[in-house]
C-alpha cells in the first residue's frame, strides 16, 4: 500500500530538472540510435549479414529487460507514487521504463524487418548471395516463433507474481535481469561470428553501433542513479552490451576502411589503364601520320 507522506513518493514529487532533461535525451537517442539500422535494411531490401541468433537474443533480452524493469519493487513502488504526485512529477519518475521500452521496441521492429526483407527466392543474385554457412529461411521464422513465445510466456510470469505471489516478485526480476544480462552478453557472439565469416558489415549499420556503444554506458549511469545498486541487473546489462558493442564495432569499421581502401586501388588501376588504352590507341595514328 502506498501512503500520502512515503518517502519515496516525496521525492518523485519535485523532480531533478537536469536528472529529467538528460533522461528525456536518452529516450530520444535510444529512438535515434536504431534509426540507421531501421532504413539500412529498408534501403538495401534485405537483412543479410545479421545473424538470426543475434536477432533472437536480442528480442528475448529486449524482453526479459523490460519486464525486470516493470516487475522490480522499486520500479512497481514508482508506478505506485503516480496516485500521490503530479502528472509531470510521475512522468519523469517512469522515464527510466520508458527508455527501456523504447530500446526494446526499436529492436523488435528489426526483428520484424530482419523477417521481412530475409534473403529468399530464385533469383541468381540471392542464390549467389546464400551459401551452406548462411542462415536459412526456417530459421528466420524460427526466430519470430521463439521471440513471440518468449514475450508470452514473460507476461503471463510477471503478471501471476505480481498479483498472486507477491513475495516472490524480487527474485522473479533478477532472474529476468540475469537471464537478459546473459543473453545481451551472447547475443554479439554469433554476430561477431557471422560479421568475420563473412568478411563485411552486411545490413548491420555502423551509425547505430557508433551512437550506441558510448550510450549504453550514459544509459547504465542513468539507471544507476534511478534505481541504485539494487538495480544491478536492469543497469549491469548495459555495461555488458556496450564493451562488446563496441568490439563489433571495431571489427566493423576494420573492414569498411578495408574495402574503401581496395575499391580506390581499384580506380586507380582503371584509370592506369585506360591511359595506358588509350596512349596505344594514339601510338599507330601517329606513325600513319608520319
Amino acid at each position: 500500500m502506498m501512503y500520502p507522506h512515503d518517502a519515496r513518493c516525496t521525492q518523485l514529487a519535485y523532480p531533478d530538472l537536469v536528472n529529467f532533461g538528460v533522461s528525456v535525451f536518452i529516450v530520444v537517442g535510444i529512438l535515434v540510435s536504431y534509426l540507421p539500422q531501421h532504413y539500412k535494411i529498408i534501403a538495401r531490401r534485405s537483412s543479410r549479414g545479421l545473424s538470426p541468433m543475434f536477432v533472437l537474443l536480442g528480442t528475448v533480452s529486449g524482453t526479459a529487460s523490460i519486464a525486470n524493469i516493470l516487475t522490480l519493487p522499486e520500479s512497481t513502488r514508482d508506478m505506485g507514487c503516480c496516485k500521490e504526485i503530479g502528472s509531470f512529477a510521475c512522468a519523469a519518475a517512469m522515464l527510466g521504463i520508458v527508455q527501456i521500452g523504447v530500446q526494446w521496441s526499436c529492436f523488435f521492429f528489426i526483428m520484424l524487418l530482419f523477417l521481412i526483407f530475409f534473403p529468399r527466392g530464385t533469383s541468381p543474385d540471392v542464390q549467389e548471395e546464400q551459401d551452406t554457412d548462411m542462415p536459412t529461411w526456417k530459421e528466420a521464422v524460427l526466430v519470430l516463433g521463439v521471440s513471440l513465445a518468449f514475450f508470452v510466456i514473460a507476461f503471463i510470469g510477471s503478471v501471476v507474481l505480481v498479483y498472486a505471489l507477491p513475495s516472490h516478485v524480487r527474485a522473479w526480476a533478477n532472474f529476468l535481469g540475469l537471464l537478459a544480462t546473459v543473453l545481451a552478453a551472447i547475443q554479439y557472439i554469433p554476430q561477431i561470428s557471422m560479421t568475420w565469416r563473412l568478411q563485411e558489415i552486411g545490413s548491420l549499420s555502423i551509425p547505430m553501433m557508433c551512437i550506441q556503444t558510448p550510450g549504453s554506458f550514459v544509459f547504465a549511469a542513468s539507471l544507476y542513479a534511478r534505481l541504485g545498486p539494487a538495480g544491478w541487473s536492469a543497469w549491469g546489462l548495459f555495461i555488458f552490451t556496450g564493451i562488446l558493442q563496441g568490439f563489433l564495432l571495431v571489427m566493423g569499421l576494420s573492414f569498411v576502411m578495408r574495402d574503401r581502401k581496395a575499391q580506390k586501388s581499384q580506380r586507380l588501376d582503371d584509370a592506369d589503364g585506360s591511359d595506358i588504352a588509350g596512349d596505344s590507341e594514339r601510338a599507330p595514328l601517329l606513325h600513319s601520320e608520319t
